[in-house]
C-alpha cells in the first residue's frame, strides 16, 4: 500500500477506529490490536478507539507473528476464543461479529470463519483447542496451517466486506466508489 492501512480514512474514521467501533458494537469488549512498534500514530488512534495497543517486536516474520503476538495478549484464564480481523478488512458489520460469537458459543468446531456466498474470509473465531497450533505453526504458511488442519466451520453472513480486503491504492479507490 506504501503507507499504514490502520491510518487510512473510510466512512469518516480511520480504518483502525472503524474496525474498533464494529467490534464493540458487536459485543466485543476486551480487543488488543497489533501494531508495528514504530507505528505511534496508529497505537493512539488505537487506544483513542478503546483497543489494547500491542506491540509485534516481529512484524516483519509475517501475519501470523502478529496473530501469536495478540494471543499472547489475551491468552488468559477464562478466554475460551479470540475473533481475529484485519486492519484491510475495514466494513465488516456488526451483525457479522454478533453472528461468529454467537455461533461460536455452540458449535463444536475448534475454527469459524465468516463467508460470503461461499468466499471465505474475516473475521475467524479461534478456540482455545488450536492455540497451541496457531504458536506453532511455520511462520512461512501462518495460520492457513491451522485451518487446512481443521475442522473449520463456515459461517454464511451477509456481508459482501468479510471478502473485500484492501491491499492495493486501487483497491482502496474501489473502496470508495
Amino acid at each position: 500500500m506504501g503507507r499504514q492501512k490502520a491510518l487510512l480514512w473510510v466512512e469518516g474514521r480511520t480504518f483502525v477506529r472503524r474496525i474498533l467501533d464494529t467490534l464493540h458494537d458487536g459485543g466485543i469488549d476486551d480487543i488488543a490490536v497489533v501494531l508495528r512498534a514504530h507505528h505511534s500514530e496508529a497505537a493512539a488512534e488505537a487506544a483513542a478507539g478503546a483497543g489494547r495497543v500491542v506491540f509485534n517486536p516481529r512484524a516483519d516474520e509475517g501475519q501470523l507473528s502478529s496473530l501469536i503476538a495478540g494471543l499472547d495478549a489475551v491468552d488468559v484464564h477464562g478466554v475460551e476464543s479470540v475473533l481475529v480481523t484485519l486492519v484491510d478488512v475495514p466494513l465488516i458489520q456488526a451483525s457479522t461479529v454478533r453472528t461468529l460469537v454467537a455461533r461460536a458459543a455452540t458449535s463444536s468446531a475448534p475454527v469459524l470463519r465468516a463467508t460470503f456466498r461461499g468466499g471465505h474470509g474475516h473475521p475467524v473465531v479461534f478456540k482455545r483447542d488450536v492455540f497451541a497450533a496457531l504458536r506453532a505453526a511455520d511462520p512461512s504458511v501462518g495460520a492457513k496451517a491451522v485451518l487446512r488442519a481443521g475442522p473449520v466451520e463456515d459461517v454464511e453472513v451477509d456481508d459482501p466486506f468479510v471478502v473485500r480486503d484492501v491491499d492495493t491504492p486501487e483497491e482502496y479507490e474501489r473502496l470508495w466508489r
